[in-house]
């Protein structure tokens, strides 16, 4: 038992000792300065870091007929001894009369252009093109599952403070480990999604996120909440996460509403709160049934700034359970060293809810449909 602790510990790691809130350097302290930065292709780069990371590229599609769709490349690392990489499909079922299509798929021969841009594999290829503002996604890694896709960015692209990182570790100057994030919140999609059964057209909007988490997953944070709200003028994005308490239970969170060829606001003062949930039997954690999500700060030109969606989040999309297709054992065992128990709730309302924007004196409210997940970790 102690051997299997110790191998296990390895890749999911033990819980770790309190080092406090000062043991994170939150990027919302380099937006006391700097409260975001438009993105360039510079912020597009894989990293491809040597040690433990995950990184993904994570593309939200809402086709115009209503379809909801995931596509995801994950490139993963962990302990620099062994890497991997998975393509991620996933077309919801928003009526829930049969279940959502959701393929894993892991991918062989992969590799990255010269500028570390654009990646590729054996039957997927996924190309930023030169002026940096379109990604061409093409795969048939899985016949069930056919994947053509242009996503283009019509709105400018950012990432909170300076570099859109947070750091951890005890020493400021030499990070242990970061977590980083950046938004393109307004995008036209086109092409389609070919499964078995039909060619999905996927005409629409959609939101693409890089992302970098520089350290153990469940280090770095024990909660997430995410939304994509989307109206006919408005983007609006937030993405917040909870450290665990060796890290003082830190919130940061990182949020924009973006229009056609400007962003509106864009920082790290929003909250999310959970106003209403119900304990879930199966994963032990509180559902939420209702969310709050508010943006507050300053505009570029300098005027009071603020925005809310509130609302009732409609029948659960699905509940996953990160660690389903793990041995019991070991589920087990990682639950009791590392105290996790990941589950991601997903949820994508039928019915509109309300974005409402005010800018200095002025006020806006329009009617919008949502995406939202709330993870549970540890």
């Amino acid at each position: 038992m102690n051997w299997l602790k110790s191998t296990l510990s390895a890749a999911v790691g033990t819980q770790e000792p309190i080092y406090g809130p000062d043991a994170i350097q939150s990027v919302a302290q380099q937006a006391d300065e700097t409260p975001y930065t438009v993105m360039t292709k510079e912020n597009l780069r894989w990293k491809a870091y040597q040690y433990t990371n995950v990184e993904t590229k994570t593309f939200y599609l809402m086709a115009d007929d209503g379809n909801l769709v995931m596509v995801q490349v994950i490139y993963s690392n962990i302990a620099g001894i062994h890497t991997t990489a998975h393509f991620n499909t996933k077309i919801f079922n928003l009526k829930g009369d049969s279940p959502h299509i959701w393929h894993t798929d892991a991918l062989s021969n992969f590799m990255f252009d010269e500028q570390m841009l654009s990646f590729g594999a054996d039957n997927l290829t996924i190309t930023l093109n030169e002026e940096g503002d379109a990604y061409h996604i093409k795969s048939t890694v899985n016949p069930d599952i056919i994947v053509d896709l242009k996503i283009t960015r019509k709105a400018p692209g950012f990432v909170a403070g300076k570099d859109g990182t947070s750091y951890f570790g005890t020493d400021p100057k030499n990070p242990w480990g970061s977590m980083y994030h950046g938004f393109w919140p307004r995008c036209a999609v086109e092409g389609s999604i070919t499964t078995k059964e039909k060619t999905y057209d996927l005409t629409g909007r959609g939101v693409f996120i890089p992302a970098l988490q520089g350290m153990k997953p469940h280090h770095a944070a024990a909660r997430w909440n995410f939304l994509n709200f989307q109206t006919p003028t408005f983007s609006a994005v937030m993405m917040e996460y909870t450290t665990p308490p060796s890290y003082g239970s830190t919130k940061v969170n990182v949020g924009g509403i973006l229009k056609d060829g400007e962003i509106v606001y864009a920082g790290p003062n929003n909250t999310v709160t959970h106003t209403d949930f119900k304990q879930d039997p199966e994963s032990d954690w509180p559902e939420p049934t209702s969310i709050k999500w508010e943006w507050t700060g300053k505009t570029a030109d300098g005027q009071d700034f603020s925005a809310v969606v509130d609302g009732p989040l409609g029948k659960r999309q699905d509940r996953v359970d990160v660690m389903g297709e793990v041995p019991g054992f070991i589920k087990t065992i990682a639950g009791s060293v590392a105290g996790t128990r990941p589950y991601i709730f997903q949820f994508s309302p039928q019915e509109k809810l309300k974005l409402k924007v005010k800018v200095g004196d002025t006020e806006t409210e329009e009617e919008g449909y949502m995406f939202s997940e709330s993870t549970f970790i540890s």
